[in-house]
Formats: C-alpha cells, sequence, structure tokens
C-alpha cells in the first residue's frame, strides 16, 4: 500500500490507564473497531493482534476473541493474530479457533504464531502449558498446519470446523520472531516471515536475509512458492511535525514505566510514588516520573528497542516507511501506531493511509 509495498497494521490494543474502573478493555476493544474500520478505508492490507498475558495495560489476552469482534465491525480487511504463542495452546485448540474464524469470515484470516510465551513464568503455568514447550515449537507448527488443512493426527483426531478458502487452501500461516530462529524455521517450511523490529530491531537485517537466502518452497497446504517477508515499524504521523514528536515522547514514558517503573521503591520517583502508584498517578506526576526513570538509564534501553520508528507529518513518515522498506527488503510492513490516544492512533492510520492513496495518484 506504500508507494513501494503493502502495509498493514499492529494494533498493540492499549488501556487507556485513566479509564474508570471496569472500562478500560471495553473503550480498548471499541478503539480496535475504529482503528480497523480507518485500515480498511485507507487500503490497508491487514490489523493484527498480539498474545500477551497478565498485562494490566494491554487487552489482546484472547486475540481470536479480539478478531472475531473486529470482524464483526469490519467488512474486508483482513484480521488475525499476530501472534498467537503457540507455546502457551495445544495446536488442536487452534486450529479449531481460527478453523471456526475463517468459516464465520471466509478470505479475511490471518494466523501469524510465536515461540515466546508473551507472559513470565508464573503466567505460563497458570496457562497450564509446560516450561519445556516452546522447545516443540517446530513440530507443533508442522502439527498445526496439518489440522488446518484437513489432515487428522496419527491418532485420528480432527480440527473441526474445517474452513478453506475458495482455492481450497487453509488459513494462511506466518511465523513471527525476533531472532534468527524464527527466520530459519520459516524458510525451511516455506512460510511467510514477520520480525518484531518495532520492539526488538537488532537482528532485523540478518534475519531477513537468513530467511531469503535459506527459503525453501514446499508443497505442503498454505505454503509459498516464493518468500514473504514482513518487517515491523513504530509509526507517530501527525499534522505537523511537533505533535508527531509530542507522541513519541509519551509513547517513550509509557514504554519506561511498563518495562522498569514496576521494580521502584515507594519515594524514590518524582511525587513520592513507587511503581505501583504511577498508573493511577496524575498526567504531570506520571510524566515526571517518566522521565526520571529515562534520564536515569532507561531511556537508553526504550531507545534501542524502538530505534525503527517514522515520526512526522504523513509526507515524511511514507517517505521514511518507504525507505526501511527498500533497506531491509521488506515485501510488506506492519505499522505499529504508538500515538498516547486512541483518537491519535486512528489519526495517524489516516494520515499515512491517505498520504499513500496521494502518492499513488500522483
Amino acid at each position: 500500500m506504500s508507494a513501494h509495498v503493502p502495509l498493514s497494521v499492529l494494533d498493540l490494543a492499549p488501556i487507556n490507564r485513566h479509564a474508570a474502573h471496569g472500562r478500560g478493555a471495553r473503550e480498548t476493544l471499541a478503539a480496535s473497531v475504529e482503528l480497523a474500520r480507518a485500515a480498511e478505508r485507507h487500503g490497508y492490507r491487514r490489523v493484527w493482534y498480539a498474545e500477551h498475558h497478565s498485562m494490566p495495560s494491554i487487552a489482546s489476552s484472547a486475540p481470536a476473541v479480539l478478531v472475531a469482534h473486529v470482524a464483526a465491525h469490519t467488512s474486508t480487511i483482513r484480521l488475525g493474530a499476530g501472534g498467537v504463542m503457540l507455546p502457551n495452546h495445544a495446536p488442536l485448540t487452534i486450529a479449531e479457533q481460527f478453523g471456526t474464524l475463517a468459516a464465520a469470515y471466509p478470505g479475511r484470516i490471518d494466523l501469524g504464531l510465536g515461540r515466546a510465551p508473551g507472559s513470565d513464568g508464573a503466567t505460563s503455568a497458570a496457562l497450564r502449558r509446560d516450561p519445556s514447550a516452546a522447545d516443540t515449537f517446530p513440530d507443533d507448527v508442522v502439527e498445526l498446519q496439518d489440522l488446518l488443512a484437513g489432515t487428522p493426527r496419527p491418532d485420528g483426531v480432527r480440527a473441526v470446523p474445517l474452513a478453506l478458502d475458495d482455492d481450497g487452501l487453509p488459513v494462511p500461516l506466518y511465523i513471527l520472531g525476533s531472532s534468527l530462529f524464527g527466520a530459519r524455521l520459516a524458510a525451511a517450511l516455506g512460510l511467510p516471515y514477520a520480525f518484531a523490529s518495532h520492539f526488538a530491531p537488532d537482528a532485523l537485517e540478518q534475519a531477513m536475509d537468513l530467511y531469503r537466502r535459506e527459503f525453501t518452497p514446499s508443497d505442503r497446504p498454505g505454503a509459498l512458492v516464493a518468500p514473504h517477508a514482513i518487517a515491523a515499524i513504530n509509526v507517530f504521523a501527525a499534522e505537523d511535525d511537533a505533535t508527531a514528536q509530542a507522541h513519541l515522547l509519551a509513547a517513550r514514558r509509557q514504554r519506561a514505566v511498563a518495562l522498569f517503573g514496576r521494580t521502584v521503591r515507594p519515594g524514590v520517583l518524582p511525587g513520592g510514588l513507587g511503581g505501583a502508584d504511577l498508573n493511577t498517578a496524575d498526567d504531570a506526576t506520571f510524566d515526571a516520573a517518566a522521565d526520571a526513570l529515562l534520564d536515569a538509564g532507561a531511556g537508553v534501553h526504550v531507545d534501542r528497542m524502538t530505534r525503527l520508528a517514522a515520526v512526522g507529518t504523513p509526507h515524511d513518515v511514507v517517505a521514511q516507511l518507504d525507505a526501511f522498506a527498500a533497506r531491509v527488503g521488506a515485501d510488506e510492513l506492519i505499522t505499529a501506531h504508538g500515538a498516547p490516544s486512541a483518537a491519535a492512533r486512528v489519526r495517524s492510520v489516516e494520515l499515512v493511509g491517505a498520504a499513500v492513496s496521494a502518492a499513488l495518484a500522483a
């Protein structure tokens, strides 16, 4: 959808820390619908949601349910998990969930798969998964691939409903990763690959090169005949550069608090707060505490994690996206719009989409 490659959206489904008790998640679900509608209107290819658990600031713990909700309020855009953390689940469970989604919304469902737990050890245990489940990720991907295509397990168990598209193909699988492991697995299985460079950019170029170099076409259902590489990038687009930069600063503050705020002892930060109190603080106190964390060393870590970002006016952002895609050899970009409010995130999606349409029409 960009002048050179299609654009998609990663919706991080953030919960507003100021939301009244019990309303935060409801407001986030409504915001996710509006974001997907904006992406649909402006020609983005897909919207994905990532599985996270036990995180009070994120509402995407159940991607399949979120996909179903958003799909019911949109018409054409592809929706999916970016991704399901497969070690948390039996492959049969995911095949049944996404088979059901594909039956309800044919031709619109994607399934991205990650190897990380998306949580801490205690949460993984609460999900009833063995800590070693990540070790069987490659085998679980193959099992899931077979189940989605209608192949029974050796014990005769099969996934129902089985939902194939009009060409007889199952829900498309994508391997997600932030290291060389996922790139190598996607290449070996002939599957598309998406790199989480919006928060873990260090191995991006090496992983993309390895994926293309080692890609092996497969005759398995849903596999590719040629590689398809997706790179993620943070986006902060606004009508003027000052607003975009302000949104970037707000995102840096939120990230610093999320990563480092919980371990701060009471009384250390401005306002006498500890990490547990930050999400209930007023904006001025929150910002001051976040800036203290950034200045104390969190800024180095946050900036390294999020150094891949397109920031500025729509024209400038599109130019940055095109340059990024060309530099890393991406076939598609998935954009994570990180503005601090739901309305600003929707506006960022709209501005970039309109700028791309204008560039293509020129």
